[in-house]
């Protein structure tokens, strides 16, 4: 029992590591009941953890963009091309951006912060 414990504990640490994959190599071929699916469920449950909780950083970020822009939501949205639906998925954290369109974001935040800033004079 301690042994499996050290197995979760380190997919709980690191879901994508070592030990996880190793699980996952061996989940491939293993039947789907006892200590493999209990193990299994560990897999799945903290993966979807972990990435419930970047998402929720992604969207943190994107609220921090968008409050440095100045700009409202809708036109922050218009002038990085998407949506004010998907838009608002991105600030809630309910889906992430690609890359390239968190970077074009970054890039508007950047551009309107720096505007701001020149016209309070600083």
């Amino acid at each position: 029992m301690a042994v499996w414990q050290r197995i979760v504990a380190a997919i709980k640490r690191d879901p994508y590591g070592r030990t996880a994959r190793q699980v996952e190599e061996v989940l491939q071929t293993a039947r789907p009941y006892g200590v493999s699916k209990a193990l299994s469920e560990v897999l799945v449950r903290t993966r979807e953890h972990l990435e419930a909780t970047e998402r929720a950083e992604v969207a943190r970020q994107i609220q921090s963009m968008l409050r440095r822009s100045e700009l409202q939501a809708p036109e922050f949205a218009s002038r990085v091309g998407v949506s004010n639906e998907n838009f608002a998925d991105y600030l809630e954290g309910t889906t992430s951006p690609p890359a390239s369109l968190l970077l074009r974001m970054q890039r508007l935040s950047d551009r309107f912060a720096k505007l701001a800033a020149q016209r309070s004079g600083k």
